[in-house]
């Protein structure tokens, strides 16, 4: 497919200064408001629903005008791109799959565990933007400022520990892994810090909070969630249950919401989360988010295209969040 022409308004621009998450600005509709759709755990050539969800996923991306997706990882299986020549893999898991004109925006994108067993600098490179220019990986964490919301893309996969005992993992530009980590914490936090928007939303791929097969991830209630209620955040996003959740903190405003149900799902196998489950369902599908500066409403669908579950946040006056389903 011949490479898309991105708005200007998305366009990358890359921070100047050493230790910044770097940034893309994406402007929103003339009103002020945003649409976005998030979906992860897909790439699997067109398999295990993966087109049908994708289907649904352009129809009602004509519906909502959605201005921009995002993956939360997992984008190629089982082991990521080869490298940033595996273009034809690249085109039968995503350029060939994801078709629907409303589709053709910028994807912004994070990687899973499963895009770290191949080359994990390949989804970063130039040459896999040159095939699709809607593929917008500019750094492993980075952030997307799109006025009233700001989406922190964090990479989780190094901080999950038993992953470093696996050799087939790429970690090239991470190791040592305790420097990487602590670096990526802190230029969070600054970031999280010095945000204005309205929303703060942080993405990454493994969950903190889940009862679907995998569960909780130990490393980040350690060490990401501490920042995610300091700094007020509203939402965290992931993947990697291959599962549709909606989560609320038992002690802060931040819900916890997975759409990993790009292709393969995991039926009936679940786990106990100490927060609070509003929603969960094992199968495939992917959500959506409309934003304004009051207010936000997300609701989750499936192969088929019906709403599984729908829900409102709401911004009160001292800039907390509350439900208004």
């Amino acid at each position: 497919m011949a490479a898309i022409a991105i708005l200007v308004s998305a366009l990358v621009l890359l921070s100047p200064v050493a230790a910044e998450l770097q940034r893309v600005q994406h402007s929103p509709k003339e009103d002020g408001s945003l649409t976005v759709l998030a979906v992860g755990d897909w790439g699997r050539g067109g398999q295990f629903n993966q087109t049908l969800v994708a289907e649904q996923m352009g129809v009602i991306g004509e519906k909502l005008a959605a201005d921009f997706v995002i993956s939360t990882g997992d984008n190629f299986y089982n082991d990521g791109l080869a490298g940033d020549n595996d273009t034809a893999f690249f085109m039968t898991s995503f350029t060939d799959i994801y078709t629907a004109s409303s589709l053709q925006k910028p994807w912004y994108i994070v990687l899973g565990n499963h895009d770290y067993t191949g080359d994990a600098l390949a989804q970063q490179s130039p040459a896999i933007r040159e095939v699709d220019s809607r593929w917008t990986s500019v750094n492993k964490s980075f952030i997307v400022e799109a006025d009233i919301v700001d989406f922190f893309l964090v990479d989780t996969s190094p901080f999950v520990l038993k992953y470093w005992n696996e050799s087939k993992f790429d970690w090239r530009n991470v190791a040592p892994r305790d420097t990487y980590i602590a670096t990526l914490l802190q230029d969070l936090d600054d970031a999280l810090a010095a945000s204005n928007a309205t929303w703060k939303v942080v993405v990454g791929h493994h969950p903190v909070s889940s009862g679907c097969e995998h569960g909780n991830t130990t490393e980040l209630r350690e060490h990401l969630l501490p920042l995610l209620k300091a700094h007020g955040v509203d939402m965290y996003l992931n993947g990697h249950d291959h599962c549709l959740q909606r989560i609320s903190s038992v002690d802060s405003p931040v819900e916890f919401v997975t759409s990993g149900g790009g292709s393969k799902a995991w039926a009936g196998k679940f786990k106990a989360t100490s927060d609070k489950m509003e929603f969960l369902y094992d199968g495939q599908g992917f959500l959506s988010m409309q934003l304004t500066a009051a207010e936000a409403h997300l609701a989750f669908y499936d192969v088929s295209g019906a709403v599984l579950h729908s829900w409102g946040l709401a911004k009160s006056a001292d800039a907390s969040i509350s439900n208004v389903s």
